[in-house]
């Protein structure tokens, strides 16, 4: 089920502080993941049911800050995430975007295809990895560990 149920569900994302604000292109492309996010998924922190949910995330020592809190904001769990494991994905995924969009410029349909199966192959690879490390402690079914995946690597992001 992608679509979480009235309690299994994030309602907010917000970003901390401490993740830095870029240029508008990037501030933009962080409000359509963000938006994307909250549009559909399927959110459950382990142990819980008080949802639905609100996620604040936070940059400390290169890890991903986790702070889970229920709808009238209070503290459900934080949990902190090791950006290290995701380094070679995002990168490999900032390569092949790069690579897509050089081909949508000059490239034939079937160039634009084969780099957009890989793309979407890196990204699945990312997407596994996220929705492996949140388990045990956050719920998520693949679709929103996709978005999830996408807002890390917008995180990542510096134009």
């Amino acid at each position: 089920m992608a679509k979480g149920t009235g309690t299994d569900r994030l309602i907010a994302v917000e970003l901390d502080d401490s993740i830095g604000r870029g240029p508008p292109d990037i501030e933009h492309e962080r409000a359509v993941a963000i938006f994307d996010l909250i549009d559909e998924n399927r959110f459950a922190p382990i142990g819980d049911t008080e949802g639905p949910y609100r996620l604040n995330l936070a940059i400390a020592e290169r890890r991903l800050v986790f702070d889970v809190r229920q709808e009238d904001g209070t503290p459900v769990m934080t949990h902190i995430l090791s950006l290290t494991p995701f380094r070679k994905i995002v990168k490999d995924y900032f390569v092949i975007c790069e690579s897509y969009y050089e081909a949508i410029k000059m490239g034939s349909p079937s160039r634009i295809e084969a780099i957009d199966m890989g793309r979407r192959g890196v990204h699945d690879e990312g997407s596994r990895l996220l929705q492996e490390r949140l388990a045990g402690k956050i719920e998520v079914d693949f679709d929103t560990a996709r978005r999830l995946f996408t807002l890390v690597c917008v995180l990542h992001w510096r134009g």
